[in-house]
């Protein structure tokens, strides 16, 4: 301890001596900063310029971390950073984190960074396993994170295997399952599609609501030692102490909320708490370093300001976050019905827009079916007035036998005087001449029909022609087609449209409106909830087919047992603080 001490107080005079300023690196959740920090800047000097920094005005619920052996440390605002037990290599390291969790997400954060922070921070520690998530949960996180990453889905644009590079589920829930990338994908994009209509600040809303019910969300975990020597574990969070078995971070054997703590304090290794109920003997017990003391007496003494804090009426300062918070909340969504007001226009113009285009091309269609119509009539017209001229020639033809063969029967009647056999023969003759004649004059006959008939036929195909180019022409002579109740003006030629005239006016009603929303949202918060187990129960009944029991882990069997009986987290907190504080003390002490 003494060479730490002296190798510590030669590190803060070497820098003292070697420069006025000294460098900085701040480690957000998002970025890494890095700041020219005086010697003589205290802790609060430098957290209040990173604060300002980021724009964040809820200060109280974060700190500057960095790490000292095998444990964490945070800075204390009333010392000097260069007194303090930071690291000695430049630019000395901090991490920008929140230190205490609110008890409820949607009331007490403000401001759309404070509220970034923590979903990033939870998101990390879930991802890590930091806290116990059960599998269908943790489907439903990825999808709202999903969501406030992406946007709205969209399945032009979300094709399937977007997000391979995306690290979205614990890894535990994937080894649990035989379940390839492509079906964890599948199911998280399903909620995904679901979350349509919200922005990136509601979704990691929505993360941050169903996270806070998570057993493990907000608690830190200290080894700590009852009277007895057991080996137990110290959970501290925004509701108060809680006590543990080591081998289970879920379900506290004894908890104590901070309204029924008097005074905590430390001596050494030994931890006291004194209950407000002065009947009841103090408690204590022992952790395995002073500096692990220091630690939990930080994270009691602010867990139990801001429970004090809550009960009471808000300052000026959160009260003025909280109205511009809402004046902000009622501009956007003014501002998002707008818009949503644009999209629908918009959408319907291009409805009308592919209605013009699909109306083009059927005219298109019935342009082109009438051209080919015409066609073929001036070819069947072409093709009968040839076979008119050849019927005529062929009656003309007919007809000139027929005299021919009228010839040849007076010539054979002259003739006939010759003898009676030459006469007999001749009238033989002369009979087959007649019959001949006879159907010579029938077949010229049916020739003159059937030229008569063909000429009937080429008329009609003429008619058939003048028909099929009058539809040509009207078809070509028409209007541009205007959709059902769209008046002719309404739509330029080149489809383009003007937002000119869409203006909308932000009016006492509207926030009248939007006031009411809000109240109506409060009211169906227990549907909703109900509506989130449901979805729950439905993501787990979807994969418990697939798991394999082999690979549960101790919290996920502990899980399953608190799940079958009925119990979480708020449920079981209520029972245990239902106890007498003196009991819990007894049944502390005991174990």
């Amino acid at each position: 301890m003494a060479s730490a001490l002296a190798a510590k107080m030669g590190f803060n005079s070497l820098m003292r001596k070697q420069a006025k300023n000294f460098i900085v690196r701040i480690c957000t959740m998002e970025s890494d900063m890095e700041f020219s920090c005086e010697v003589k800047w205290k802790g609060k000097d430098l957290f209040d310029f990173v604060c300002r920094t980021l724009g964040l005005r809820e200060t109280w619920f974060f700190g500057l971390q960095y790490n000292i052996k095998d444990t964490v440390a945070w800075l204390k605002m009333e010392k000097r950073v260069l007194d303090q037990e930071v690291p000695r290599e430049e630019p000395i390291t901090l991490h920008f984190l929140a230190k205490f969790y609110p008890e409820n997400a949607e009331e007490e954060l403000v401001q759309d960074i404070t509220q970034h922070l923590f979903f990033l921070q939870v998101k990390k520690k879930i991802l890590e396993e930091e806290i116990h998530c059960p599998p269908e949960a943790s489907v439903l996180l990825a999808s709202y994170a999903v969501h406030a990453k992406y946007g709205d889905y969209d399945p032009n644009v979300h094709k399937p295997g977007f997000l391979a590079e995306e690290e979205l589920l614990p890894k535990r829930v994937i080894n649990l399952y035989q379940m390839t990338a492509e079906m964890w994908e599948e199911r998280i994009t399903a909620c995904y599609a679901e979350h349509r209509g919200r922005t990136r600040d509601e979704a990691e809303m929505e993360y941050l609501k169903i996270a806070q019910d998570l057993d493990m969300y907000g608690v830190n975990y200290f080894l700590i030692r009852n009277k007895k020597g057991t080996d137990l574990l110290l959970g501290v969070d925004a509701l108060g102490l809680h006590i543990y078995e080591p081998d289970n971070r879920l379900t506290p054997k004894c908890s104590f909320p901070w309204n029924e703590i008097r005074n905590i304090s430390y001596s050494d290794k030994e931890f006291t708490i004194k209950p407000l109920d002065k009947k009841t003997s103090v408690f204590k017990f022992n952790s395995s370093r002073l500096r692990v003391n220091k630690l939990i007496l930080q994270l009691c003494i602010g867990n139990h300001d801001l429970f004090i804090r809550r009960r009471r009426v808000d300052s000026l300062e959160v009260q003025q976050m909280k109205t511009q918070a809402r004046e902000e909340r009622a501009r956007k969504q003014v501002e998002r019905q707008c818009l949503q007001r644009e999209k629908q226009l918009r959408e319907e113009a291009e409805r009308a827009r592919d209605e013009l285009e699909r109306r083009l091309i059927q005219l298109q269609d019935e342009a082109h079916m009438a051209n080919e119509a015409l066609l073929r009539s001036e070819q069947t017209a072409d093709l009968l007035a040839e076979k008119a001229q050849i019927a005529e020639e062929e009656a003309k033809l007919l007809a000139q036998k027929a005299a021919e063969a009228e010839t040849e029967m007076q010539r054979i009647k002259v003739t006939a005087i010759r003898g009676q056999e030459e006469r007999r023969l001749m009238e033989q003759k002369m009979i087959e001449a007649e019959m001949l004649a006879v159907k010579m004059a029938e077949e010229s006959e049916r020739r003159a029909k059937e030229a008569e008939q063909l000429k009937q036929d080429l008329q009609e195909a003429r008619e058939s022609e003048r028909r099929a180019k009058h539809k040509l022409l009207e078809i070509t002579s028409k209007t541009v087609y205007t959709s059902p109740g769209m008046p002719p003006d309404s739509m330029p030629p080149d489809l383009s449209f003007s937002r000119e005239n869409l203006s909308f006016d932000f009016k006492d009603t509207d926030m009248k409106r939007l006031s009411m929303e809000i109240e109506k949202e409060k009211v169906e918060y227990m549907e909703k909830s109900k509506h989130l187990q449901e979805q729950l129960n439905e993501l787990k009944t979807e994969i418990e087919s697939l798991k394999l029991k082999e690979r549960e882990t101790p919290l996920d069997i502990i899980h399953n047992q608190n799940t079958e009986q009925g119990t979480s987290k708020h449920s079981n907190f209520k029972k245990l603080t239902l106890q007498s504080t003196k009991s819990r003390v007894a049944f502390f002490e005991e174990l």
